[in-house]
């Protein structure tokens, strides 16, 4: 069983980090492979050419592993979501009429590739909004995706949980749907990957997007996504060298190629060798495969619970457990509370949260325990 991992991160004493979903605090053994590998251009001549590849390959390895990807090869890197989808929406081509299913309140980079391409092509928005009311709030909000998905739809893009306040998605059912109607499903793993367990045998998403700095607890500027087979013969974002055929042999660079990288190797961005960044986020991946997705959103839950249990005492609204993230969840304040005064009560007592619409955004992980949900549940 999973217990608190306080002493592998730098977090100081008076500090209550409860906002992993802003920015994941970085593993101390992490900081130091950056340190270590931001000395190596100070030796330029310790680089070898092998060295642009193999770290690479055990990045992809590595994540494949954590999401259950049969091939590393669908594994590019990426160096950020924005880069990812629209790699996804550069391969695509949509008729006049088609629906593009999306979440209300999604985070923005989840939108924008979106909204160009529906306009490149004539094709609509299709914009799924939470029920108004809080009974049965995440079940009614699954079936109302689930019922907005038709002959019409070209495309669902999501994520696992909604941002915002940890809403979790039934991926499964989701795609089972888009199968039967021949729509792509593109998840923003941002949130939950790393946290959440996914499978892509279970799901077998069409592409799958992550940001490295938050849940996957790695540098800021990186990250890995998945893309299906669908995507084998598609048409990169870029040419860079490391993505065509043969370019592991520096003395035929000049041979020019037309062909590139199989799989997703011809989606990765340029210069994807990052020797700083690809060790540390090497490093973090590693040590979530040990701790398993699983077993994190079990001790999220043991320490967060009780506080849940008298928020809601209170008149607050927290997601049911079905239907939420552990690791991320939103709390409603009851009628009789005031925000701005909780607040001022959270920045007093060095309680770091994030604001996210109407929820007080909540984002625990291993570094967490109980005494930190005690103390948050003191300022209501």
């Amino acid at each position: 069983m999973l217990t608190s991992q306080k002493h592998l991160f730098s977090i100081e004493d008076d500090i209550t980090y409860l906002n992993g979903a802003y920015m994941s605090p970085q593993l101390k053994s992490t900081e130091e492979i950056g340190i270590a590998n931001l000395k190596r251009k100070s030796q330029p001549y310790s680089i070898s050419p092998a060295d642009f590849f193999t770290q690479r390959v055990v990045l992809k390895k590595r994540f494949a592993e954590l999401i259950e990807a049969p091939n590393y090869q669908n594994i590019a890197i990426i160096p950020s979501v924005s880069y990812g989808t629209a790699t996804v929406a550069n391969n695509l081509k949509l008729q006049a009429g088609d629906e593009i299913v999306l979440v209300e309140e999604e985070f923005p980079s989840n939108v924008y590739t979106w909204r160009r391409l529906a306009k490149t092509y004539g094709a609509h928005i299709k914009i799924i909004q939470p029920p108004s009311e809080f009974k049965n709030r995440g079940k009614l909000w699954n079936q109302a995706i689930l019922n907005a998905i038709t002959n019409k739809t070209a495309l669902v893009a999501m994520a696992h949980v909604h941002w915002a306040d940890g809403t979790k998605f039934d991926l499964k059912s989701i795609r089972e749907k888009t199968l039967s109607v021949n729509a792509l499903l593109i998840i923003d793993g941002t949130q939950s990957v790393g946290a959440l367990p996914f499978s892509v045998k279970e799901i077998q998403p069409d592409a799958l997007i992550c940001g490295g700095y938050k849940w996957l607890m790695g540098p800021y500027s990186l990250g890995v996504a998945y893309y299906s087979d669908t995507f084998n013969e598609g048409k990169p974002l870029e040419d860079n060298w490391m993505n065509k055929l043969h370019s592991e042999d520096f003395t035929q660079l000049t041979q020019y190629h037309d062909e590139y990288q199989p799989h997703a190797g011809r989606y990765s961005v340029g210069e994807s060798s990052n020797f700083i960044l690809v060790p540390m986020l090497i490093n973090a991946l590693e040590q979530l495969i040990q701790w398993q997705p699983k077993q994190i959103q079990h001790y999220c839950q043991s320490i967060s619970e009780h506080t849940i249990d008298k928020l809601r005492e209170q008149g607050c609204f927290v997601e049911d457990n079905d239907y939420r993230g552990q690791h991320l969840f939103g709390v409603y304040l009851a009628k009789d509370k005031e925000m701005h005064k909780i607040k001022q009560r959270l920045q007093e007592q060095n309680v770091l949260v994030s604001y996210r619409g109407k929820a007080i955004r909540v984002a625990p992980n291993v570094y967490n325990e109980k005494a930190d949900f005690e103390k948050f549940l003191f300022c209501f």
